[in-house]
């Protein structure tokens, strides 16, 4: 593909030099349908990103744009803040019968503010004011959000440096498989709760992502995650799952952790909760736990009404008729893991693995440089993927669960090439 120049003078001057994704995608994007975006000079970009998971459905939805249009036109509530609306009836009326019934869960919904950080500060809010103690415990290599409660139990040295003041209250514990499987499950966390002499305060809650996407698509298998949950049951702590990327079906089901057969505590939800990349987030816990006084926890766009319309429309046209949307998601992880299969045989010198389920895929390189090399070649080729892991040394594959199997193979194909080409 030949890129023409394009003209990023006002972002390069005014705006803030914290911006990150256009300097690895150096062009102005203008439309985007399903999973191809166009830049103003027309040229045409498969999207194996996803608005880093906001866009489960692809972009511009025809069945979800309709609903937003229709509602829009007839005047409908655009802002709201918690008032009862005909958009939020909709909505909790889709969820409650499309995905908490059939999965025998009895979450309350929250709606904290619009983003997936609000839904963590408020979870750990929650988990704090329900027990009566301080400490969060996180993992290895989470990423939790960018605000100073998501920020303590996130674990990016970099991301954390950015608070400017000390984050406290969080203890980090290892992921599954942090030592390679040199040590126990959990014999570290285990040893410091039963030890007097630790340090370790009583914690109120686990917070853990079923996948880590920021960290590097590393997966929990399903028997960590039952232990963990079986652990904070005996040790009296809240066991939060943050679902904010992996939710909405990017593992296969449309909660990561229903493999695994536990039922969390309390569930951060956002990204693809509105289907449209609409700002929504949802905080889900169990009916005993809410204790919260009214207005305890508030914020003025907790009441997204756009974003309810056109999250109501993703569930009843996606998730209505049972295990379909899991299927095919499953089916399409299949396809990206064989490819990704190809692509190792064909570098055994430099992959050093890959890892995924449903529709998050990674590939990491021993030469950590090479994943953004890679990401870079991609972007030349047509073809937008990004980096994720401590280092940026995962290459992160995120196609919308709607894609089709041309496309996908078109993107991995693509891929495929950028990866010789970096050699």
């Amino acid at each position: 593909m030949t890129i023409t120049q394009p003209d990023l003078s006002v972002f390069e001057t005014l705006e803030s030099e914290v911006r990150s994704y256009c300097r690895s995608w150096p062009t102005v994007f203008d439309r985007a349908r399903g999973s191809r975006m166009y830049d103003e000079d027309g040229h045409e970009y498969l999207d194996f990103f996803a608005g880093a998971g906001s866009l489960n459905y692809g972009h511009n939805n025809p069945v979800l744009k309709r609903a937003l249009l229709d509602y829009l036109e007839r005047d409908g509530v655009t802002h709201g803040l918690d008032m009862s609306t005909t958009a939020k009836r909709s909505f909790l009326e889709s969820f409650q019968n499309l995905v908490l019934r059939p999965r025998d869960l009895p979450y309350k919904v929250m709606f904290p503010g619009p983003t997936g950080t609000n839904a963590v500060e408020s979870a750990l809010k929650l988990a704090r004011k329900v027990k009566g103690r301080e400490s969060i415990v996180s993992f290895t290599n989470a990423f939790h959000g960018m605000s100073l409660g998501s920020l303590a139990v996130t674990g990016n040295a970099f991301k954390r440096a950015g608070a400017g003041i000390p984050l406290v209250h969080g203890t980090p514990m290892p992921f599954d498989n942090y030592f390679d499987g040199q040590v126990p499950d959990f014999l570290w966390f285990e040893r410091l709760l039963g030890d007097q002499g630790s340090g370790l305060n009583k914690p109120a809650a686990v917070i853990v992502e079923s996948v880590q996407g920021e960290g590097g698509i590393n997966v929990a298998r399903v028997e960590w995650l039952r232990a963990l949950a079986e652990l904070c049951e005996r040790q009296d702590m809240l066991l939060i799952v943050d679902d904010i990327q992996m939710g909405c079906g990017r593992t296969g089901a449309f909660f990561s952790f229903e493999e695994a057969g536990i039922v969390p505590d309390i569930v951060t939800v956002s990204k693809s909760i509105s289907g449209y990349g609409l700002p929504m987030s949802l905080c889900l816990f169990k009916p005993e736990l809410d204790i919260w006084e009214p207005g305890e926890h508030n914020g003025t766009f907790r009441g997204n009404n756009p974003a309810f319309v056109t999250a109501a429309a993703a569930l009843q046209t996606y998730w209505s008729d049972g295990p379909a949307m899991e299927k095919q998601t499953r089916t399409r992880g299949e396809q990206v893991e064989q490819a990704l299969i190809s692509i190792t045989e064909e570098n055994l010198a430099d992959v050093k693995e890959y890892r995924g389920r449903g529709l998050v895929w990674g590939m990491e390189f021993h030469d950590k440089a090479r994943a953004g090399r890679v990401a870079h070649r991609a972007f030349e080729l047509g073809l937008l993927i990004e980096t994720s892991g401590p280092e940026s040394e995962v290459v992160k594959l995120l196609p919308a669960l709607t894609i089709t199997p041309d496309e996908l193979d078109e993107g991995l194909r693509t891929l495929a090439r950028a990866v010789r080409e970096t050699a």
